[in-house]
């Protein structure tokens, strides 16, 4: 069941980063990503009202644990290192193609393993290392395909982003890993739907103050050259995917026998999606080569999976 809803989520994702990249057109990246906040806040604030206030959704998938300070203060540090994944990622989503971003980010996976190696003092079988040196030859061979597009790799601020969005989100993985494991294997065992509901809450604050302080107040004093925010129906979708994407993946995870190596690289299967939409929607260039390059990130979480069974 936790593989269906691993996969269900990976197509999710797909459309996610397709509409995130259709609000991000000619759009202010902040005001974007704050809407996006407080539509996911606004999806889970009645289920923490409700899970609070009356027994309705006792016993649900949606009742939202309660819990002090010693629980939030875990969530509050997730919704920073998300949120800060997210203002690098947006960046770099605006500036570069998708058929590109799509294939850095599917990447995650073997970061999450290298991760795993350095924080958990996990080993690498041979099937995992094969993996890892595919994931790395791709990215160079996607390097090859920017060029072609103007983009240098290696000066590219915006490529810079992706990458370290894509670090942050592995980050993110494997704090996950952290807070859904129970204290006897070395976690804290947080309630799946008190740390979605929440961070989204923590992100939805925390981005208000910068949407206020970097792009609100110097507009309004006329100081600010940032782009003008125009509004899209695809920022709705946006929230709209992403929640149901992440409520499929944290349910996956609290399942017995869930692996979060497995969902993690499962997950990044929605690059197939996004780089179909580039093609289809966006007529991204050079798909060919990028599309090679792509099959070696397939290969490489094959590698991964067939190592973490």
């Amino acid at each position: 069941m936790w593989l269906i809803l691993a996969f269900m989520s990976a197509a999710l994702l797909g459309c996610y980063d397709s509409f995130k990249k259709a609000a991000l057109r000619d759009n202010a990246v902040i005001p974007v990503l704050f809407l996006n906040t407080v539509f996911c806040s606004l999806l889970f604030l009645p289920l923490i009202i409700l899970s609070a206030n009356t027994r309705l959704l006792d016993s649900s998938v949606f009742h939202v644990a309660s819990g002090g300070w010693e629980v939030h203060r875990y969530v509050v540090l997730k919704s920073l290192i998300v949120l800060s994944s997210w203002i690098f990622g947006y960046c770099g989503m605006k500036n570069l193609p998708l058929t590109i971003v799509g294939p850095i980010n599917a990447t995650r996976p073997v970061m999450v393993l290298v991760g795993a190696l350095l924080v958990f003092g996990e080993r690498l079988n041979g099937y995992q290392w094969i993996g890892v040196l595919l994931a790395v030859v791709s990215f160079f061979m996607l390097s090859r395909s920017g060029k072609k597009e103007g983009i240098n790799f290696k000066h590219n601020r915006w490529i810079f982003f992706i990458v370290l969005a894509s670090l942050l989100g592995a980050v993110s993985g494997l704090y996950d890993k952290y807070l859904m494991a129970s204290p006897a294997d070395g976690g804290v065992g947080l309630d799946r739907m008190l740390v979605q509901s929440w961070y989204n809450l923590y992100q939805a604050v925390l981005m208000g103050v910068m949407f206020l302080l970097l792009w609100w107040i110097p507009r309004r004093r006329g100081s600010s050259t940032t782009t003008p925010f125009r509004w899209h129906w695809s920022i709705l979708c946006i929230s709209l995917f992403l929640s149901i994407a992440d409520f499929l993946y944290f349910y996956s995870l609290s399942l017995p026998g869930a692996l979060i190596s497995v969902v993690s690289m499962i997950r990044r299967g929605s690059v197939v999606v996004s780089f179909l939409m580039g093609a289809a929607i966006f007529h991204e260039k050079n798909l060919r080569s990028k599309a090679l390059d792509l099959a070696l990130v397939l290969l490489g979480m094959l590698f991964l999976y067939l190592g973490s069974r």
